[in-house]
């Protein structure tokens, strides 16, 4: 009987609570142990590491919709990668890790993460040697390499698209334009399809170069007086500093454009789990068994062309933009962005969206 171990790890999302009930079913059908590490790598510093066994009453379908992860994902002052790094206890850190995994007695773990999980798991490889260890890739802002799709990445833009869907209605109400910054980190795929999905009248992402003057003018020229301008976080304007929203928001209200700033936040990271991420995260749950069951090891789910199969964690690594982790010294995190050849950028144009000056 296999012993196998599930951890979230990185930001929530919506998603997360699905693949982990249909992990535990599937596994519990093959006859196998299930137990969930609580905290991520911080429960598995703790001595003893924080687990729970599953049993058939541990995650009740009916709470599987549900936001955030049920094995929480970490603690602000817990010993982390990222504390570790800062205090110069990374050895440490990864021996604790090693050590706890060793007493579990796991035969597989599977990691539930983000690019940046994902990619720490395999800069510290050496951490799982003795088990077999795939990764499930989940995140709001779809910045994962070798992925057409990540959990959490659907309830986000279904979420996004309705707080704007509210703000459009008072927009019209009162004849002026909400300047709303989205999450999305370095990659404006979220910002980029909620955008499409709204009607927005501009969409501004770290991508895409844009010019303040161009927008305006393009605001000034709408056929209405009020709508949205999405803008994702990673956007930055030369010469200036803070929340970009705020600094665009300026920019239209010393053009005598009428708009208010409006940030939905951690909304964005939260809502009952659509459809189409809870069919996602079954799944990759199904894949991840299959890949234990085929002894295959370092690999991430993935989907690709509509399929759903496995890839190697070298290849997810190397085939990203590879970055300086800004909170981690000496460790690297594979980003992927919205490719100039996403269709959805020259749909944009063809609605009359403002995306920026290289469309």
């Amino acid at each position: 009987m296999k012993k196998i171990g599930i951890m979230t790890t990185g930001g929530d999302c919506s998603g997360l609570n699905t693949v982990i009930q249909r992990l535990y079913k599937g596994a519990s059908l093959l006859g196998w142990k299930v137990i969930g590490i609580l905290d991520g790598t911080d429960g598995l510093c703790e001595n003893p590491p924080q687990v729970i066994e599953f049993n058939d009453g541990t995650l009740p379908i009916e709470s599987a919709r549900l936001a955030g992860s049920f094995l929480h994902n970490g603690r602000v002052h817990a010993l982390n990668f990222e504390t570790a790094a800062k205090t110069g206890k990374l050895d440490k850190f990864n021996k604790q890790l090693r050590k706890s995994l060793v007493e579990l007695k796991l035969d597989a773990m599977i990691l539930i993460g983000g690019n940046g999980s994902i990619s720490l798991a395999w800069c510290n490889r050496e951490i799982y040697s003795d088990l077999q260890l795939v990764c499930i890739p989940k995140t709001i802002d779809m910045d994962i390499p070798l992925t057409d799709k990540t959990i959490g990445f659907d309830t986000a833009v279904q979420q996004l698209t309705s707080f704007c869907d509210q703000l459009m209605l008072t927009a019209r109400s009162h004849h002026r334009w909400f300047v709303t910054q989205t999450m999305g980190r370095e990659c404006g795929q979220l910002a980029l399809n909620a955008g499409i999905a709204i009607g927005a009248s501009a969409i501004l992402i770290p991508e895409i170069k844009f010019d303040i003057n161009s927008l305006i003018n393009h605001i000034k020229k709408s056929p209405t007086d009020y709508g949205i301008i999405l803008v994702s976080e990673g956007v930055s304007l030369r010469g200036h500093s803070g929340r970009p929203a705020d600094i665009i928001s300026r920019k239209l209200t010393a053009a005598g454009i009428v708009n208010r700033t409006a940030y939905p936040e951690h909304t964005q990271r939260v809502g009952d789990t659509t459809a189409s991420d809870r069919i996602l995260a079954t799944r990759m749950a199904d894949c991840a068994l299959h890949a234990i069951e085929n002894n295959e090891t370092y690999v991430m789910t993935a989907i690709k062309d509509c399929q759903c199969k496995t890839v190697s964690l070298q290849k997810f690594f190397e085939s990203g933009s590879i970055t300086s982790d800004p909170n981690i010294p000496n460790v690297k995190t594979s980003d992927a962005y919205v490719s100039p050849e996403n269709p959805l950028l020259d749909i944009a144009t063809h609605m009359g969206i403002y995306i920026g000056e290289t469309k």
